[in-house]
């Protein structure tokens, strides 16, 4: 069973049942007739960004609703006070306190244009691929942590 086939599995089960947890949800995998390895599972539900919510009292493993990434995303932006670079890297200023979120919000959005992140407490270090790619990296930041 292919990585593809297998998430589309992991989508039609978490739309048609409640499913509280990942072993629940291996449970469902293996009553189905796929034989998925726990940490194959945990790599795709990462992939497919589930999140384990509490409703009603219960939890739940749930899709992140659409509108609440644009929340985060306007929420990130406003903590967002200046982005500067230089010929090698690019620093993004917040508000005190805020550069982990920050930069956390990045490092989730796996660029491919970042290689990676280090937060302060209000400076994000951003590290790009390649040099060559600065001005395309801070395009990026801005249309991903822009307000709106």
């Amino acid at each position: 069973m292919n990585k593809h086939a297998r998430q589309l599995k992991i989508r039609e089960i978490l739309q048609q049942n409640n499913v509280g947890n990942q072993h629940d949800l291996l449970q469902l995998l293996h009553d189905s007739g796929m034989k998925v390895a726990q940490a194959t599972l945990s790599r795709d539900c990462a992939e497919l960004g589930l999140i384990r919510s509490k409703t009603g009292g219960n939890y739940r493993l749930l899709f992140p609703d659409d509108n609440a990434g644009r929340i985060i995303k306007g929420l990130v932006g406003v903590e967002v006070l200046a982005v500067n670079s230089n010929e090698t890297t690019v620093i993004i200023r917040t508000l005190p306190g805020r550069a982990h979120g920050v930069g956390s919000y990045l490092d989730q959005l796996r660029s491919p244009f970042i290689l990676g992140t280090i937060a302060g407490d209000d400076t994000v270090l951003v590290i790009p691929n390649s040099v060559a790619n600065i001005s395309a990296l801070i395009s990026y930041i801005h249309k991903n942590l822009s307000k709106n």
